[in-house]
C-alpha cells in the first residue's frame, strides 16, 4: 500500500482544489492520502466522497499550529483520524485569527514597500481559511516584482530571523494542542521535526508518553536527522509516518504527492490507536 500523510489544498496554502489533489493521488498511484491542511478540517466530507469516488482510501487529518514555550518556537502536530473532530474546532478557528492577524501586519508592511492592492493579494485567498505569505508573494510576482516564491525577495521580506515584513506571534500551548487531540480521539504526530529544529521537544514529549508519532519521511531532513528521529522513535516505540508536504505551486523544494511514504503497518497503527481511544 502507498501511503501519503501530509499534503495541502486550497483551504490553506496550496494551490490546488481537493478535487485536483486526489485525482492527481490516484494517477499517482496512491492508495491511503491525508489532506492536512493548516488549522482547518474543512476538506474532511469532501475528500471522503470523492476519495471513494476515485477508489483512494482517505485518512482524515489536520495540521495545527502550536508553540514550544521553552524554546520560544513554532512546532507543528498533526492530527490523525479524530474521532471527535468538533473538539477541535475552537483550536482551529484560533490559529486561523493568529495567522491573519499576523498576516495582515506583513500584508501593511508589504504594502508600504511596493504599490500593490490588497485585492490583488485576497482574490489568491478565496478558498483558503486563512491568508499565508505565499499568497502576498503570489502577488508580487503578478506584478513583476519578483519571478519565484522562495528567491531573493522572499527572503528579505519573510525570512523569520531577518525579514523585513515578517511578523510571529504565539500560537497555543504544544501541550495542549497534544491534549487537545487526545480529548477528539485523534492520534498526535509531530510534523517535520527538522523545520523547525524540534528534535529535544520530541525527546520530551515522547519521553513522558504525550506524542504518539513524529514525521520522519519530509523533505526538511537530511539522511542523518532521520537518523536522530528513527532512534527516538525506535526508544519510545513512536509511530513514524512520511508525507510529500505537497502544496503545488506554493511547494517551497521540488516535490510531488508521493514523494515521501508512511509504510502501511505504520499506518494500520494509527487506525489501532484511533480506535482504541473510543
Amino acid at each position: 500500500m502507498i501511503c501519503d500523510l501530509h499534503c495541502h489544498t486550497k483551504l490553506s496554502d496550496g494551490s490546488l482544489g481537493i478535487e485536483d489533489i486526489i485525482s492527481q493521488a490516484k494517477r499517482t498511484g496512491i492508495d491511503c492520502l491525508s489532506i492536512t491542511d493548516h488549522d482547518t478540517m474543512a476538506s474532511f466530507s469532501r475528500a471522503d466522497v470523492l476519495g471513494q469516488r476515485e477508489g483512494v482510501k482517505i485518512l482524515r487529518g489536520v495540521e495545527l499550529s502550536a508553540w514550544d514555550k521553552d524554546r520560544n518556537s513554532k512546532v507543528h502536530i498533526l492530527c490523525y483520524a479524530p474521532q471527535k473532530p468538533d473538539r477541535l474546532e475552537g483550536l482551529c478557528l484560533k490559529s486561523c485569527e493568529i495567522r491573519k492577524a499576523c498576516s495582515k501586519e506583513m500584508i501593511d508592511k508589504v504594502m508600504e514597500k511596493f504599490p500593490i492592492t490588497l485585492e490583488s493579494i485576497l482574490k489568491h485567498t478565496t478558498a483558503s481559511k486563512s491568508i499565508f505569505k505565499q499568497h502576498i508573494m503570489r502577488a508580487l510576482i503578478d506584478y513583476g516584482y519578483a519571478l519565484e516564491f522562495y528567491g531573493e525577495l522572499d527572503s528579505e521580506l519573510f525570512n523569520p530571523k531577518t525579514g523585513s515584513c515578517y511578523v510571529e506571534r504565539e500560537y497555543p500551548d504544544v501541550n495542549f494542542v497534544i491534549d487537545l487531540i487526545h480529548t477528539a480521539r485523534g492520534v498526535a504526530v509531530m510534523a517535520h521535526p527538522a523545520q523547525y529544529d524540534n528534535i529535544e521537544l520530541l525527546e520530551e514529549l515522547a519521553k513522558s508518553g504525550k506524542i504518539d508519532g513524529v514525521e520522519i519521511g519530509h523533505h526538511s531532513a537530511d539522511e542523518n536527522y532521520r537518523k536522530e528521529l528513527s532512534a527516538i522513535a525506535d526508544r519510545y516505540e513512536l509511530i513514524r509516518t512520511g508525507g510529500s508536504d505537497f502544496h503545488g505551486l506554493y511547494n517551497s523544494v521540488p516535490t510531488h504527492l508521493g514523494s515521501e511514504l508512511t509504510s502501511q503497518e505504520d499506518v494500520d497503527r494509527i487506525l489501532k490507536l484511533a480506535a482504541k481511544k473510543d
